[in-house]
């Protein structure tokens, strides 16, 4: 699949916290999206109807319903690796994998950037030739699904966000099964690794900012 490096980067900004900045930057994004066409027209109409409700909410409704949906909840957890994982230390060496395959292809995250939040692997993608961004993303599939399925229960225009991540990955969108909710006594339990900081209700904006080694090969710059 030709021409989606734009169309990834649109997908991973959507996925950031809706600040002011992000929210003046909406209707570029959308031309960017629609300019590239890699998405179906379909999901592109899908797409639009999040950023037409970015733009018709004030800041703080956004701002409200994107820490509603994403830092209150596991089930819609933007950490991948958490839908499987938890906070175990499982999860610790599924990320020392992830950010040595950044690495891998001169890519260097931020110090404090958790590799496995999804707008990073998105952006990461973009950086990579399509033949290689594809594959790549199929990998996070049945994860990806599941946060599709936990936000199309939820009835968010957000989970057009998943369903366009997933066509780009050559994967079929298709509601699955989904755990139930962990109590709030889990939820916010000790993790085992970090240093017992968990993830769970750590709202506000995160920079996503990938750094290019020196030397890396052409085509992998951010």
């Amino acid at each position: 699949m030709a021409g989606m490096t734009h169309t990834l980067r649109v997908l991973a900004h959507l996925l950031r916290y809706p600040d002011a900045e992000l929210r003046q930057r909406l209707p570029a994004l959308r031309e960017a999206l629609h300019a590239e066409g890699a998405l179906g027209a379909e999901r592109r109409h899908e797409l639009d109807a999040l950023f037409a409700q970015l733009l018709r909410l004030d800041a703080l409704q956004a701002e409200a319903q994107f820490v509603d949906l994403f830092d209150r909840g596991r089930r819609t957890a933007l950490y991948l690796f958490e839908h499987v994982h938890g906070d175990s230390r499982d999860r610790g060496q599924a990320m020392v994998d992830l950010v040595q395959h950044y690495e891998a292809a001169g890519l260097l995250l931020d110090p404090g950037e958790l590799p496995d939040h999804l707008p990073v692997v998105l952006e990461f993608a973009s950086t990579q030739p399509a033949a290689s961004a594809r594959p790549f993303l199929a990998e996070f599939a049945h994860i990806l699904k599941a946060l599709f399925s936990a936000l199309n229960e939820r009835q968010s225009p957000y989970a057009a966000v998943l369903a366009a991540v997933l066509d780009l990955a050559g994967e079929p969108c298709e509601a699955v099964a989904l755990p139930p909710e962990p109590t709030l006594d889990e939820t916010w339990a000790e993790p085992e690794a970090y240093g017992g900081c968990s993830s769970q209700g750590q709202s506000g904006p995160q920079p996503i900012q990938i750094h290019r080694r020196r030397g890396a090969a052409e085509g992998a710059s951010a």
